[in-house]
């Protein structure tokens, strides 16, 4: 089985999903995800480029130990990864949604990243306090 890396994805045909998409490196010697990318439509909630940013950086302690497992998870079994109902709270405000996260593997066969999409109906139009909720998941060991 061969794994997609980033060379294996197409820009152009992305681009208008760009919004919803976010992307992670791992390094496997620290055990730590930094951010590749985010959409417009996450910057303007966390209020910052995530290019770079350490996961841990991202997230309260608690929040970020369930999306740091989540991550190894997707990248280490390799696994997709199918979320849906309640994805975060933005300001107060439950938002409902679907998101998903699959591996990428520079190599093709040891992952060291991940490539999410988010789907939710809600417009972000400034900084908020954003908390992610893991509501019902869904595991595909690939």
């Amino acid at each position: 089985k061969r794994l997609p890396s980033w060379s294996d994805l197409n820009p152009s045909a992305m681009a208008p999903h760009f919004t919803k998409i976010s992307a992670f490196n791992y390094d496997r010697a620290k055990d730590e995800f930094f951010a590749r990318l985010a959409g417009n439509r996450i910057m303007l909630g966390f209020g910052k480029s995530f290019r770079g940013t350490p996961l841990k950086d991202l997230h309260p302690t608690d929040i970020y130990e369930k999306c740091h497992a989540n991550q190894k998870r997707i990248v280490t079994e390799p696994a997709a990864y199918r979320g849906s109902g309640k994805l975060f709270k933005a300001g107060g405000q439950i938002v409902s949604g679907e998101r998903i996260a699959l591996p990428l593997a520079s190599d093709g066969r040891h992952g060291d990243g991940t490539l999410g999409a988010a789907e939710y109906d809600f417009k972000v139009l400034g900084q908020l306090q954003i908390e992610i909720i893991h509501d019902e998941e869904e595991w595909y060991p690939l």
